[in-house]
């Protein structure tokens, strides 16, 4: 089993390496929507009953996954399913229908689902045999990659059909996943360190409490992705309706967001090292809270793009030391169940923001991710002796 230095730093550069690259593809998908949506001559409702099927493939798969991740292994799943993703992602551009549409978006949210449970249980194991709290750099890799996928995305857009890029970022994604898999493969997972304190040399089984504290930490996902999803769905319209922005200076308040959550990841570990993991999440709820609530209420554009700003850095490192603390208690299993909530938490915040815009006001919908920020660093001091090092 690597145990050395070595082999844990190699370890960690190819699975730095497979978040980047998730993020990539997945950005590079998000860009084309539009011009698919033209394709398949679907309307605004059948695209969103489309798009589910990216939705229900990851959440039905990421429960299966984990179990998968026992039976085979995280480095074997994480392989097979950047494979799958690489080759899904050149589906969609080939359909004429929502229908059909829908059906091969299933197959490209259940690659997405499981390979995101397969290396974020793979990170855990690296976290606990390295004894640090790296987990907030692998999702900067995936906030990189994405960022790096939607520029390149917006830049060929002009130049290149759908069919043409998409099917450019499957042999991108195959030829990367060959040569980054094959270490991966090579390597075996690391075994926790012998000093490691006893809860944190295995994982629980999956009983009543392991569960229970499971989930509890799979709230705070959720709490952080309804978050990140309402601010991508409703941002910019919060800023040019409310605030008499222009569309291209709209469109820079969910960017700003989105930047400062790739720095606050980026500066994760050093934080965790700092504070510990308690002191992170209730700073960061409780940042993250008081930023949205200036970002929904400020009355001019500067003032809620800072808003923004200090939401992307208190949320930034929630959903890492989440799915972290809950791999730690119970493995694959505990990667799953907060993975799911965390993902369902995503699929909830857009919608639950638009039904809340109509009874009340857009920026009074969007205080409710300050709620949710502030109950995530409630949920964090609440469990802050599980949370502990």
């Amino acid at each position: 089993m690597p145990g050395t230095l070595t082999d844990l730093t190699r370890l960690r550069a190819v699975l730095t390496a497979f978040f980047a690259l998730d993020g990539f593809i997945f950005a590079g998908w998000v860009v084309r929507i539009p011009a698919i949506k033209e394709q398949t001559g679907a309307s605004a409702g059948t695209l969103g009953l489309a798009l589910l099927g990216v939705s229900a493939g990851a959440v039905v798969t990421m429960m299966l996954t984990g179990r998968l991740c026992h039976r085979y292994g995280n480095h074997q799943v994480t392989v097979v399913c950047a494979v799958l993703l690489s080759l899904s992602v050149s589906l969609p551009p080939l359909t004429h229908s929502a229908l059909t549409l829908g059906l091969v978006l299933l197959i490209f949210g259940a690659a997405y689902g499981g390979i995101n449970v397969a290396f974020n249980s793979a990170a855990v194991e690296l976290v606990r045999a390295m004894r640090r709290p790296i987990m907030p750099s692998f999702h900067a890799a995936f906030s990189l990659g994405g960022m790096v996928g939607a520029g390149l995305g917006g830049l060929v857009a002009g130049s290149l059909t759908p069919t043409q890029h998409l099917f450019g970022l499957t042999v991108l994604g195959l030829v990367v996943t060959a040569l980054i898999g094959r270490p991966l493969l090579r390597l075996q997972p690391p075994a926790p360190r012998e000093d490691s304190p006893k809860e944190e040399a295995a994982p629980r089984r999956l009983n009543a409490r392991t569960r229970g504290l499971v989930v509890t930490f799979g709230l705070i996902a959720l709490c952080t992705a309804f978050g990140e999803g309402a601010l991508a769905d409703w941002s910019a319209l919060h800023l040019q309706e409310d605030l008499d922005a222009t569309a291209g200076a709209a469109a820079i308040g969910y960017s700003c967001f989105a930047l400062a959550m790739t720095a606050g990841r980026l500066s994760g570990t050093r934080l965790l090292e700092r504070l510990g993991r308690t002191r992170t999440l209730v700073a960061g709820g409780t940042t993250a809270a008081v930023g949205m609530l200036l970002g929904a209420l400020a009355p001019t554009l500067w003032a809620a793009v800072l808003g923004f700003v200090i939401t992307g850095l208190g949320l930034a490192n929630l959903f890492p030391v989440a799915v972290e603390r809950a791999g730690t208690l119970a493995g694959p299993d505990g990667v799953a169940i907060a993975s799911t909530l965390g993902y369902g938490g995503m699929l909830l915040g857009p919608p639950a923001i638009g039904f809340m815009a109509d009874w009340y006001s857009l920026p009074a919908a969007l205080t409710s991710v300050a709620v949710l920020a502030a109950t995530a660093a409630l949920i964090g001091f609440l469990t802050r002796h599980a949370a502990e090092r």
